[in-house]
């Protein structure tokens, strides 16, 4: 602010530009500061674009918020659609505070903020908002496809022109000034939609930008020369236009399969539709069940969701497989929307290999919770070669879907198309084809034996009728290759534990806390068992697992207290209730507490009694970039001993050529200490 003020005391210097930003309201330049421009290098640009953004930290009239507006192209009646937008010719916005913007328009954008829809009907990513409900939260990733907000139909009642008029006026008098409702006003047409965007700020967003490196997900700034009062406006309230082609867009057989669903789910009589979405890594299927779940709520009021892709969750951190009724729109990638699951496990990988029978107990155990009073959409992996598709084909005869929904594309792994007779007919990795069974319905003997099914189960096991295959060609664009699929997942699994850890932020708009000035809570040794799902410890080891760990938080049917001391340690990894997670930041060993950090409330907590240690890892930005911090960061160290027991990725597992590279060239680790 002190260099905004210098440069305005510094009159002669910057006459030209002084009077080309008083003058012209929109920042059109005259013909002699262009000719400037264009002669300007890269660098004397950014310079000259540092200078504006001064003179607009100054409090200029021309930087505020401004209104874009546009009409209907068509003259159909009780419709209204999109049109290009159109500047209003005084932008100022005086009575308007900062951090708003009005529109009417379909644009794509990236950022995040709050939409509200002041008159009409629009629609953002498959939910429709209509005037008069509640704002939603937008996000708008650079990890994801950007979102657009587009105008729809609707139906208007039988109004003259002047009553709709003096409706949107009176909508508009709390949100705009009298120069912008007037020139609003002339430009009014029955069939528009009027959007107001606002400056979102959640605790959850402050938490994820004050890592390092993590601020670009959600804005990234880049030269812009020409700049105008709708780029202005649009960046007061958090957001940037971007190009439509880096838009969401669906092929005409996903919308054709999603508006089947829909009718499907909300003319169902004889009960409600299981969808199952399958199909290669990387073809869209995430984001399908974002919209189709957005395209159920205009219509029903809740959708049942099953989650059985442990690496790429989408309501809670990795590795779980979970049942969740979903009420409110999904407008956003996962790490924005972590919610409470009606069911969960904690499998405690990202991955099933190696444990597959595990994996299927696990999800016969949460499935057994869905209730069939809403439609159901199930979750798959991507991994449909080999074991992986045959333990897809058990998926489906277990789960029993009324529609398969699977994703083929041109640069995915070849994947036979999955029609009731090639399930029928092929076996699964634990279940038997149908021609290898004599009952007409095929129950599966052999597959509820091992699964330990209940006792009315075993009496009137499930025959399998059938379901209807629908294929969806995607042309999805992303930028995973084999090479850095690994990689980018990585990073997708930190962002969704960092944003499941900002819920122990306070509310904005209280300032940040560090997680090390959070006060955790103190659990004794004996008031809980404990479990490493992914490797075999010694026992004598167990409590350097858990140290600084990410632990599900479990309950289990046995009774774990009378035992003295602790801690008590499980044989086995139980099959139960995970009620949420947090983190092991410290052992006292002399008082013989665990000191555990979660936002799961404590009428919740009381009903804990396991903590499960999994493969999930806290992300290394937690442990090295916490603020106020001094000296030596705990839990980091370059001096690591490769040889101990535990030490490598894999318990047990042979050196390999990068494990020798990386002891000659040690890398930071992390590393647990007992207090």
């Amino acid at each position: 602010m002190a260099d905004s003020q210098l440069l305005l005391k510094r009159g002669p210097f910057r006459s030209t530009w002084l009077r080309a930003r008083k003058t012209r309201t929109q920042l059109v330049l005259s013909r002699r500061p262009r000719r400037r421009l264009g002669t300007l290098r890269w660098c004397g640009r950014r310079r000259l674009r540092r200078r504006l953004l001064q003179v607009q930290a100054a409090g200029a009239d021309w930087r505020e918020s401004s209104c874009l507006v546009s009409r209907a192209a068509t003259r159909r009646p009780k419709t209204a659609t999109p049109m290009a937008p159109r500047l209003p010719p005084n932008p100022r916005g005086a009575g308007r505070p900062p951090g708003r913007a009005l529109v009417l328009m379909g644009f794509t954008f990236s950022g995040i903020c709050r939409v509200t829809c002041l008159y009409g009907q629009v629609q953002v990513f498959g939910f429709t908002i209509s005037q008069g409900q509640p704002a939603q939260d937008v996000f708008s990733t650079y990890t994801h496809s950007r979102l657009t907000i587009n105008a729809v139909h609707y139906s208007i009642t039988e109004k003259s022109k002047k009553e709709m008029k003096r409706e949107a006026r009176a909508l508009l008098r709390s949100h705009l000034n009298r120069d912008d409702r007037c020139w609003l006003m002339k430009n009014f047409s029955p069939l528009c939609s009027i959007v107001m965007l606002e400056q979102l700020k959640t605790s959850t967003v402050n938490f994820l930008v004050s890592h390092p490196g993590l601020s670009y997900v959600f804005v990234q700034e880049s030269p812009t020369f020409q700049i105008s009062s709708e780029h202005l406006a649009l960046r007061s309230v958090g957001i940037r236009r971007e190009k439509k082609k880096n838009g969401l867009r669906l092929t005409e057989s996903a919308l054709s399969a999603m508006e089947e669903l829909v009718t499907v789910s909300c003319e169902e009589v004889d009960g409600c539709p299981v969808i199952l979405v399958c199909g290669s890594q990387d073809v869209g299927k995430s984001t399908f069940n974002r919209y189709l779940i957005n395209q159920l709520l205009n219509s029903i009021s809740c959708v049942d969701y099953l989650e059985c892709d442990l690496g790429q969750t989408e309501f809670t951190p990795p590795g779980c497989i979970s049942l969740l009724n979903i009420t409110e729109p999904v407008l956003g990638p996962p790490f924005t929307h972590q919610r409470t699951p009606q069911k969960m496990v904690y499998y405690g990988k990202p991955s099933c290999k190696n444990n597959y029978e595990n994996y299927i107990e696990v999800i016969k155990y949460v499935f057994s919770s869905y209730k069939r009073e809403s439609p159901l959409i199930v979750n798959t992996m991507g991994w449909v070669s080999d074991k992986g598709l045959l333990l897809l084909i058990d998926l489906i005869r277990l789960l029993s879907p009324s529609h398969v929904v699977q994703f083929s594309s041109g640069r995915s792994k070849y994947m036979p198309n999955l029609t009731p007779d090639y399930v029928d007919d092929m076996d699964g990795l634990y279940t038997k084809s149908k021609s290898r069974v004599r009952n007409r319905g095929f129950q599966l003997a052999e597959f509820t034996e091992s699964l330990e099914f209940a006792d009315e189960e075993k009496e009137s096991p499930v025959v399998f009728t059938g379901h209807k295959l629908m294929c969806v060609q995607s042309d999805f664009a992303f930028r995973k290759t084999p090479r850095n699929r690994e990689s980018h997942n990585k990073v997708l699994r930190d962002l969704a534990v960092l944003g499941y850890l900002g819920q122990l932020q306070p509310p904005v708009p209280k300032p940040l806390c560090p997680l090390h000035g959070l006060t955790p809570y103190q659990v004794p040794f004996n008031a809980v068992a404990l479990r490493i799902i992914h490797a075999d410890v010694a026992p004598t080891h167990i409590l350097y697992a858990v140290n600084a760990s990410w632990v599900g938080l479990c309950k289990i049917l046995d009774d774990v207290r009378g035992y003295a001391n602790g801690p008590i340690l499980l044989a086995q990894t139980p099959i139960c209730d995970c009620l949420g997670f947090g983190i092991c930041r410290g052992i006292d060993m002399e008082k013989r507490l665990y000191h555990i950090l979660t936002p799961v409330p404590p009428e919740e907590l009381r009903n804990v009694n396991c903590l499960l240690v999994g493969a999930i890892s806290i992300p290394h930005c937690v442990f090295k970039s916490q603020r106020g911090l001094e000296g030596t960061i705990p839990y980091i160290t370059t001096d690591y001993n490769f040889k101990l027991p535990g030490a490598s990725e894999k318990i047990g597992a042979r050196e390999t050529e990068e494990t020798r590279e990386e002891k000659v060239h040690p890398k930071p680790k992390l590393y647990r200490k007992i207090n």
